[in-house]
């Protein structure tokens, strides 16, 4: 099999988002295209048997899924086969679901720094677009009220130290408990910027309009009056993180 440069964006992100499932791969792909909708999930299936047959990724179908997860086979990634019945899988499938959203908005995405302290905090994902960084959480359930205190201290710090916002995406459920939360320990003057989006259900899946999280910022790239300025081809984002 021939690894085209398409291909090795995808390998970079899934170093970074660990498991996958096919949606996710229909926006990721949408996103190589400069689109912002999804490609066919026969496409989608398509490129993961072709990486699939030459040994590059692996899939599985746990019985608690709908449809196949992905990863990175030890051939690139130097890794075991994850424990797909581990408690995080969901949490995982659901953060690279996503980062997918993201970076068919426009956004690059990359893994948090490790926190340096146990104070620190690393949130799911950063995605950056224009400039601007946002820190996002993605939440099945809700946390305990005491490690709330210590994450809502430490995103506020980070608000004031360049962060634009903090995006907490997540179910009905646990987005309650996040927005009752960061009204108590966040001041008054960030609150605004700790976002909340109740789009998830229990499995991960998205299943409401994310629509909401990148408005603001495609509002304020549309110039007040009109201009005969030149049109600028939208270019592809760029992907990082660390193992």
């Amino acid at each position: 099999m021939q690894i085209t440069a398409r291909d090795e964006r995808i390998f970079e992100w899934l170093r970074v988002v660990k498991l996958a499932d096919t949606e996710a791969i229909r926006w990721v792909l949408a996103a190589l295209d400069g689109r912002d909708e999804p490609v066919s999930m026969r496409r989608a299936q398509q490129w993961i048997a072709r990486t699939a047959e030459a040994g590059l990724i692996e899939k599985a179908r746990p019985v608690f899924r709908d449809g196949s997860i992905i990863w990175l086979s030890r051939v690139l990634s130097n890794r075991a086969a994850p424990n797909l019945y581990r408690a995080t899988t969901r949490h995982e499938v659901a953060v690279s679901s996503i980062s997918a959203r993201y970076l068919a908005a426009g956004y690059s995405w990359q893994r948090d720094r490790q926190p340096a302290t146990r104070q620190e905090h690393a949130a799911d994902g950063v995605a950056e677009h224009g400039g601007n960084v946002e820190l996002i959480e993605v939440e099945l359930t809700a946390k305990t009220l005491d490690r709330y205190r210590g994450i809502f201290t430490d995103h506020t710090r980070r608000l004031t130290e360049g962060v634009s916002r903090v995006v907490y995406v997540g179910t009905a459920g646990a987005m309650r408990a996040v927005d009752r939360e960061a009204s108590k320990w966040v001041h008054p003057s960030l609150r605004d910027r700790i976002i909340t989006l109740p789009v998830l259900d229990e499995r991960g899946h998205i299943v409401g309009q994310l629509d909401s999280l990148w408005t603001d910022d495609v509002a304020s790239s549309v110039p007040e009056e009109p201009t005969a300025a030149p049109v600028v081809e939208p270019t592809l984002p760029v992907w990082g993180g660390r193992d």
